[in-house]
């Protein structure tokens, strides 16, 4: 959520901002509207009160001086203090019903971007930073498909998932299952190397999770509810492991806070239909280890550098190719301020496809869920930044290994890195 004060105070400056996300898409000025009603409506109410308490001490110190409370001076006082009490009624849920459309407009607005983050109109226009492991892209121009060596290897089944769910799912047999525990261990194990500390959370939340990450109220279509409560599948592990703080003040002492989650993700993919409609890269089940940080603001910009590279010595244990985009302003998630895409090879495609999504929320999140720090001997408390990104997608990195890793006999190269947790070379 952005600052109502500095809409307030800078509503050029954050237009301006605003804009380069795509001009005209976002006006601040029923907010300005809105926020002016509601001081003016504020500064009437104070005045009111300020006078009903002055009246209530005028009345007692009257009858303490021994006037009689019959005194028509006194019930003149008693009756203006009944009329503010009566307009104070009718104010306060006048107030009230203006702050609510307030923060439901600001709750609809993207976090202003960076000013380092490159200014584009769409993903055309997105910055490719480096490349990496361009020595590991297959030279044989035979590469099937992953689905389709998936499925002759008897390790995937996307039929039989559609009978017992729908289209988008996929069922992992024998060593395709393994394959995939084997990803998520080594992920894990590498990230708490690194520094994270692991967390299983609820793979159910609230809608108050949702709102604070800001997957809510913009993306409703785009996550699975349960009918009968409050509660959601979530769309990735994001949401509950940055809900884990929320409504909390930290002490500086305890940041940074880095944790690593897996958990399996559910998304509608609503707006995506005809695309990727086979394979495992946009599936509406799927599993992911997940890295949230939790930083100080003077440190979120070296803290996010470091996060894209815990990403990517992940595909560098493997070997697999792939390169760092930096994402344009017109291509920018709604939440972040700044943005890293990790795209790994898939050789069937002959192309980078998106593995990693790598955001810096600065104070976005934090002010929507409440999250702050305190310093000791400084007053006051100040919104922590927060950063997340995939550690990575399990389901796209097993694509990616079969594609890059198909052997001229038919079978698949286990990666080096991973024959340990597997216990064998060869798919």
């Amino acid at each position: 959520m952005l600052d109502l004060k500095q809409i307030r105070e800078s509503p050029q400056a954050v237009q301006e901002r605003l804009n380069r996300r795509g001009v005209g898409q976002y006006d601040l000025q029923p907010i300005l509207d809105l926020d002016q009603s509601q001081r003016e409506l504020e500064g009437k109410r104070s005045h009111l009160q300020a006078r009903s308490n002055e009246i209530g001490k005028l009345v007692g110190q009257k009858i303490k001086s021994g006037s009689s409370p019959d005194a028509p001076e006194l019930q003149a006082l008693k009756d203006e203090g009944n009329q503010i009490k009566a307009q104070l009624g009718e104010l306060e849920p006048q107030e009230k019903h203006l702050k609510a459309q307030i923060e439901a407009l600001l709750l609809s607005l993207p976090n202003l971007p960076s000013d380092s983050t490159p200014i584009g109109k769409s993903e055309e226009e997105n910055v490719e930073i480096r490349r990496w492991g361009d020595e590991y892209i297959p030279q044989n121009t035979d590469i099937i498909p992953h689905w389709e060596i998936g499925e002759k290897l008897g390790i995937l089944n996307f039929e039989r998932s559609v009978k017992v769910a729908t289209s988008r799912f996929v069922t992992l047999i024998g060593a395709g299952a393994a394959l995939e525990r084997a990803l998520i261990n080594f992920m894990l194990n590498q990230q708490i190397q690194a520094g994270y500390v692991e967390v299983i959370p609820p793979f159910l939340i609230n809608s108050q999770s949702l709102t604070a990450t800001s997957q809510l109220p913009k993306f409703a279509d785009e996550s699975f509810k349960c009918a009968q409560d409050d509660l959601w599948l979530i769309p990735t592990a994001e949401v509950p492991v940055t809900n884990l703080y929320r409504d909390e003040i930290l002490s500086a002492e305890q940041l940074p806070i880095y944790h690593c989650a897996y958990t399996p993700c559910f998304r509608r993919e609503a707006g995506s239909y005809g695309r990727d409609t086979r394979g495992l890269i946009r599936l509406h089940q799927f599993n992911k280890v997940e890295l949230v940080k939790f930083v100080h603001p003077s440190t979120s910009q070296q803290e996010h550098e470091s996060l894209v590279q815990n990403a990517e010595a992940i595909l560098q244990a493997l070997k697999l190719p792939y390169r760092v985009i930096e994402l344009c302003t017109g291509d920018l998630g709604f939440g972040a301020a700044k943005c890293y895409d990790i795209e790994v090879w898939l050789p069937s495609a002959d192309n980078y496809r998106e593995i990693s999504s790598c955001s810096n929320f600065y104070d976005f999140q934090a002010r929507r869920g409440n999250i702050r720090f305190k310093e000791t001997g400084k007053k006051g408390t100040q919104f922590i930044h927060t950063l997340n990104g995939s550690g990575l997608a399990i389901g796209r990195t097993m694509a990616a290994i079969l594609e890059n890793y198909q052997q001229p006999d038919g079978t698949v190269k286990i990666p080096d890195a991973l024959q340990p947790y597997l216990g064998r070379e060869l798919l």
